[in-house]
Parts: C-alpha cells; structure tokens; sequence
C-alpha cells in the first residue's frame, strides 16, 4: 500500500501556500493603505499647523486667535511634533518648541537638545518637515512631525498577524502530520493483522486436512474429498495473494456481473456461518443482470468486510444480511442492509477512518480499507445510507463504464 504524499499532496501544499502568501500580502498592503490615509491627514494638521502660526506672524490680533488655534488646532494633535527656527535649535523654555515629547528633566538642556535633535532627524526620515513663512517669503521656523501611536501599529499590525497566522499554521501541520503519521501506522499495524487473519484461515484449514489426510490414506473416496477441500483452501490463498498485489497498484477493471460476484461471496460465507453460532440469513435481491466494470478479487474483498461488520453488529442469535442490487444510467448500486444493532450516530464520520474499530480485538481496518478499493480503485463511492435500531444500510455506487 503506498504511503508517502504524491503529486496531489504536494500540489495542496502549494496551493495551501499561495494561498497563504495572497492573503498575507492582501493584509499589508490594504493596512499599508490605511497608514497612508491616515498620514495624509495628519500631514494636513500639520499644514494647518503651519499656516496658524504663519496668521499669527501676520496679525496683530493674536490673543483671541491664539486661544482659537490652540484649542482647535494644537491640542487636539496626538502625534509627536518639534518647533524649530530655520537652524533647527527648539525652544525648551516653555515647552512651546515641541508637543507628545517626554524629555528627561533629570538631563541637561544640551543633552535634551540632543535629544530632540536625534527625534528631528527620525522624524524628517519619515515625513519632510513643513516650513512657516512670513508674507509668504521668508521662511522663520519649521515643523517636525512623526507618526501617531495608532499608525505605528497599524504599521506593525500586518506581519504580528502574519506572525500568529503562521504559528497557527505550523501548530496545525505538526498537528495533522501527528495525526497523518498514526493513521499511517494503524494503516501498516492493522494490514499486518488483516494479512495474518487473512493467511490463518486457509493455512489452519491446510493443517486441518493435512492431519486427516494422514488418518485417511486408506480410504481413496475420502482422500480425493479432502484432495478437493485442500485445493478450495490453495485457490483462496492464492485469491488473498492477488488482493495484496493489487493493493497500491492500479488493478485492471473489467466488465462483471454484480449479482454473480455478490453470490460467490455469501457462498463462502454461508458455509463458514454455523461457526459463529448465529443463524443469519444471506439474501440478495433485485436486478439479476446489472454489470459494473470492477476488479472481482478486490470487490470480494469490500463485500467480505460489510459481510463480517454486519455479522458483528447482529448481537441476536438471529438476523439477516440482505443484499440489494439495482442499477441507474450510469452507475451500478448496491444496498448492504443488515438487522444489526446500528451505528452510533456520532460515529458514522468515523467508521471509515483507519484504526476506529468499536472491537476490543478489532484493527479497524475494514472499513477503511473498503472505502479505499471503492474510491480510490473503482472511482465509486460507499457510506452509510441509514443507521438505526432496525439496522445499518451500507450504498455502494460503481460505475458501469471507465
């Protein structure tokens, strides 16, 4: 059976990261033009910052204007601002050079000069200063400004959600390579089993006949009806050899007919069944001459397992298990009912997922292996139609053509 990721595993991958990346440049770039709105607006502030104090030069009238411009103009700023002359010196005796700058007052004025110097130069870095002018000729100060908190995190915003984004994205990977890696393993454990309980019964039989072969050396009509019984148990052998070299190749499907596959089936059955010490009845009605394209040995196989699932859900001592067969333009169908016990309703997504048995002793997977010959080598599809007190009914859909 093969394991490892193909090209479609890998082809989700890259799509999965293109994704990804999409979004994540989608998220920088519509952020990045929130950020440039919002600098155009503080920019205008600025401006009209500027043109304020340019008023105030050109006035005499400055008390009440003034007032004005300080409580509609100043105040509200909330980004950091620097007042300078044209030779950038600040005015910090007042406090009237710079705004939403905190100075260390335990430093020396020339080492908050220094400061807001350094301040100056970041802040050109990220917006050109605006000049005040006299008459509109004589530049006399200039006003430096940075950004707000709100757009720095903005700015910032973009790659921390990209950051948790991803961290999401690897906790889930490791998650689901964790979860790929113990299916994988409950796939190869419960192969292993399933290849014993396969190889056991004909082996064992083998054994059986071997011993009553040596009792019966005397009696020719005796020998050639075990010489028969041991060929039935090599040709099975051989059928359970050609199930496992098909599985993880690409089995050649071919035109056969349903109900005959099914019949060969529950005959095999039908003679093992007083063993189990339950007396269920195996039935197949409908459609007689509906054919499907298939490969027989694997589809016997699907079949075995909805056969024994369905015997371990009939916990009387009576049932049955009928077998449906109909047919639409297209697809061959099969209903598998049996007069089990159901299925939890909360388990029907698990019952196909390799390793979920409801057996103490069971591998769990039957099912899952069913499910994998139907879907992935005859492109049809199988689930649970109806679950319920009166019973399971298991829909299989298989194409009449390739």
């Amino acid at each position: 059976m093969k394991m490892a990721g193909g090209p479609g595993t890998r082809n989700i991958k890259i799509i999965l990261l293109a994704i990804a990346l999409i979004i994540a440049s989608g998220t920088v770039f519509y952020t990045r033009m929130i950020v440039e709105k919002l600098q155009q607006k503080e920019k205008q502030i600025v401006e009209l910052y500027a043109k304020s104090l340019e008023y105030l030069a050109n006035t005499e009238d400055t008390s009440t204007n003034l007032t004005f411009i300080f409580e509609n103009v100043i105040k509200p700023i909330d980004f950091p601002i620097i007042l300078t002359d044209t030779q950038d010196k600040v005015n910090l005796k007042n406090k009237s050079g710079y705004r939403n700058l905190v100075l260390d007052s335990t430093k020396t004025p020339q080492e908050q000069e220094q400061f807001l110097y350094k301040k100056i130069q970041e802040m050109d870095a990220i917006n050109p200063p605006i000049v005040i002018k006299y008459n509109d000729s004589i530049i006399f100060g200039k006003i430096h400004y940075g950004d707000s908190d709100l757009i720095n995190q903005l700015r910032n915003y973009p790659y921390l959600q990209i950051l948790f984004a991803a961290m999401f994205i690897l906790i889930g990977y490791i998650s689901f390579s964790y979860i790929k890696r113990n299916e994988q393993s409950n796939i190869w454990v419960g192969m292993a089993k399933e290849t014993a309980h396969q190889l056991g019964t004909p082996i064992s039989s083998l054994m059986g006949w071997s011993e009553i072969l040596k009792l019966s050396h005397d009696n020719p009509d005796k020998v050639l009806d075990i010489s028969e019984e041991i060929n039935n148990d090599l040709a099975r052998l051989n059928k359970i050899t050609q199930r496992f070299s098909k599985i993880g190749s690409n089995p050649e499907l071919k035109e056969a007919n349903l109900y005959e596959v099914i019949e060969r089936t529950t005959k095999y059955f039908e003679r093992r069944l007083p063993q189990t010490g339950k007396n269920v009845s195996l039935k197949i009605e409908g459609n007689e001459n509906v054919c499907a394209k298939m490969s027989p040995e694997l589809f016997e196989w699907v079949l075995e397992n909805l056969i024994k699932n369905a015997l371990d859900a009939i916990e009387s001592k009576k049932g049955s298990i009928t077998f449906f067969v109909s047919e639409t333009h297209k697809n061959a169908e099969i209903d598998v009912k049996d007069t089990g016990k159901g299925i939890d309703p909360k388990r029907k997504k698990d019952i196909f997922r390799p390793g979920y048995s409801t057996k103490r002793r069971g591998w769990g997977l039957g099912l899952s292996l069913s499910k994998r010959i139907v879907e992935d080598y005859h492109k049809g599809k199988i689930f649970v139609k109806h679950t319920g007190p009166d019973g399971t009914t298991f829909k299989i859909i298989l194409r009449k053509n390739s």
